[in-house]
């Protein structure tokens, strides 16, 4: 005789190699320092650190259900982080781009009780609302230059942990070891903040938040706690968001609340990118940026057409393909590098 279990499976045999592959693709870029220019490490540099923020607000939207538009205030508010204790206390540049991250969670909380009082057009506004007070807050900043901004100090970076050892065993200077030494970060923020988002996903969290997007009556019916879950998701962006702003701007070396504060830079450009590429889905963004990285690179001498490009891309994807390109490939091939849905297989087993 037989029995029939059950068995609740996430991952597939595709997936595992897929798994095995992106760790191979993460060691190569690890090593691309030694192979490719400078200039390209730049670009890479701010092509993670877009990841890590698409893939933060495609989190917060388009598996939380909460859609915002103010998420520049945390890139903000970690990049004048970063500057304040580099340049006024001496902190080393990696231990300040940790207490960054920990500033933008401490604004997130306050920001939070008044937003979370809000639903759907309305968080969005509040949200926006919420950056521009942050915006003028920091403009006030004086030690700061106010409005117009400052640079680091010239010897800031001397600091940076692992700096000379870098410098020496690639043969470059110390600005150039600098920029691979913050590719390097930049790369290991993106794949940690990926392999927890595909975690919590997989996770009894991850069937928790998908409920409370699609329906949050039912989801508060059966035990839910939505407004643990809300906290929790806004609360954890916050400090990734915060640490990518910091560190983008540790690697430009000069800030303004203009440019920390951008909503087209930190927030409109990253929707592009979740919505082109597809949210609601890990691979989404990865697509999203590559696109974005693509048209970015190749049309932006073009001036104005360079945004008429960009917008007609998105109004094209959203007419055509509502859950984005992945999402249009996902539904026609059938195709989860990183699945998340669970599935019921039943399994024999011999009864003696």
């Amino acid at each position: 005789m037989t029995d029939r279990i059950a068995r609740i499976e996430t991952s597939t045999h595709a997936s595992r190699i897929v798994l095995w592959l992106a760790v191979l693709l993460v060691l190569l870029a690890f090593a691309l320092p030694a192979f490719v220019s400078r200039g390209l490490i730049k670009d890479l540099f701010m092509l993670m650190a877009l990841l890590t923020l698409a893939q933060c607000w495609n989190l917060l939207a388009g598996y939380g259900g909460l859609v915002s538009v103010g998420q520049q205030a945390f890139v903000g508010l970690g990049a004048y982080a970063v500057f304040a204790c580099i340049s006024l206390w001496g902190v080393n540049p990696l231990v300040a781009l940790a207490i960054a991250g920990i500033v933008a969670t401490l604004f997130a909380v306050p920001a939070g009780f008044f937003i979370f009082r809000l639903d759907g057009a309305y968080f969005a506004i509040g949200t926006w609302v919420m950056a521009e007070v942050a915006r003028l807050s920091v403009s006030q900043w004086k030690q700061f230059g106010g409005g117009t901004g400052t640079s680091l100090p010239r010897d800031a970076m001397q600091g940076l942990w692992g700096l000379e050892g870098v410098a020496s065993l690639f043969g470059v200077s110390s600005s150039a070891a600098r920029d691979i030494l913050l590719y390097w970060i930049a790369l290991t923020i993106a794949v940690v903040t990926m392999a927890l988002i595909y975690w919590v996903l997989r996770h009894r969290l991850g069937l928790a938040l998908s409920a409370v997007r699609d329906n949050p009556e039912a989801a508060g019916a059966v035990g839910v706690g939505i407004p643990r879950i809300k906290w929790m998701i806004y609360i954890s962006t916050a400090f990734a968001t915060g640490l990518t702003g910091a560190l983008i701007f540790l690697q430009k070396g000069r800030i303004s609340p203009d440019s920390a504060f951008n909503v087209v830079d930190w927030t409109a450009f990253v929707i592009f990118i979740v919505v082109i590429g597809g949210i609601g889905s890990i691979e989404g963004p990865i697509v999203g940026v590559l696109i974005f990285f693509f048209l970015q690179n190749f049309l932006a001498d073009f001036g104005t057409w360079y945004l008429i490009a960009l917008g007609a891309a998105g109004i094209v994807t959203m007419i055509f393909a509502p859950r984005g390109l992945w999402g249009l490939l996902q539904d026609r091939r059938g195709i989860s590098l990183f699945p998340t849905r669970r599935r019921l297989t039943l399994l024999e087993r011999n009864k003696t």
